[in-house]
């Protein structure tokens, strides 16, 4: 069955009258993920209720995204996504493209577009962010051809990427990463790479290089505590230590985005980045496998438009 088996267009609100527009969404939804089904009645009753229409597709494989939203853009006001940084990097493509806005009903294990973004858990709260309308224009991150919304990354978190099961995720949620990440970190061993940026190359030898384009990534860690998704650049980490188990004492500053503070980690800031190994090593993007290295990092600013909540005091969209 292909996502074409599973589209179905449904009208929520009373038929337009003669001489209406009708104002239609594009909606994907995750049936894998973890509360894909609950976020999908959420956003159908919400958005159904404020005047929209809904063509809806649950594709089989991420593949299936982007051609999908593609092949329906004309007359579509909007895309939503109901699902996770996963699902939200499978219609990138798709959203340059076609150019059009994206809505996010977090639906995902880590959700961590959403929460760069400021979107509310709550779902129904997320539905309405999208209906109040006010937009934000994004950058997005892109190695070699593969756009993403977060984080790029080869090592720890690309072995992590490989060994987390959609089932482990269903299971148990966020606490899914923590216990396939102690199962990664106990046979992590260091990779030798050239990290290539406009201040020249410089050798590693590493246990992991995440680039990022937004704040946050692997369930609430931030890259940095300076970077925001529309500052036009890049910001890259090294993480040089010897010993596997310093990484707890770095945790809290893993979760404020202050590692680079420590000397065991190398922190940069720029538009692009190159990185070679001695042997092709995968890259993790939103937490897909997409690539291999050598891989070339770049920034391209202001590529998509996102509904978030309008600034608190500022009236209008």
């Amino acid at each position: 069955m292909s996502a074409g088996d599973d589209q179905l267009s449904i009208t929520t609100a009373r038929p337009p009258r003669r001489g209406v527009t009708t104002r239609r969404l594009l909606m994907i939804i995750n049936r894998g993920s973890r509360s894909g089904g609950e976020a999908a009645g959420i956003a159908v009753s919400r958005l159904g209720a404020a005047g929209y229409d809904l063509v809806i597709s649950a594709p089989h494989s991420p593949r299936e995204v982007a051609p999908w939203i593609e092949a329906h853009a004309d007359d579509a006001e909007a895309v939503v996504i109901a699902g996770g940084d996963g699902s939200l990097n499978a219609a990138a493509p798709a959203l340059v493209k076609t150019g059009l806005p994206l809505g996010v009903i977090p639906a995902g294990t880590a959700n961590d577009l959403a929460r760069t973004l400021g979107l509310p858990e709550n779902m129904e709260a997320a539905a309405d962010v999208i209906t109040a309308g006010h937009r934000r224009e994004i950058d997005l991150g892109d190695v070699n051809g593969h756009p993403f919304f977060n984080v790029a990354s080869l090592g720890l978190s690309a072995e992590l990427a490989r060994q987390l099961t959609k089932e482990t995720k269903r299971r148990f949620g966020r606490l899914g990463y923590a216990i396939t990440a102690l199962r990664v970190l106990t046979n992590a061993r260091p990779f030798r790479a050239m990290i290539v940026s406009s201040d020249g190359a410089v050798r590693v030898k590493t246990l992991q290089i995440a680039v990022g384009n937004g704040r946050y990534y692997g369930g609430g860690m931030a890259v940095d505590h300076r970077a925001e998704i529309d500052d036009s650049h890049l910001d890259l980490y090294s993480l040089e230590i010897g010993r596997v188990w310093k990484l707890l004492a770095m945790a809290y500053d893993f979760r404020k985005g202050r590692h680079g503070l420590w000397q065991e980690v190398r922190a940069s800031r720029d538009t692009s980045f190159e990185i070679r190994t001695r042997r092709p090593r995968p890259i993790n993007a939103d937490g897909e496998l997409v690539t291999f290295t050598p891989a070339r990092f770049t920034v391209l600013p202001r590529a998509v438009t996102v509904f978030v909540p309008r600034p608190e005091g500022q009236a209008g969209s």
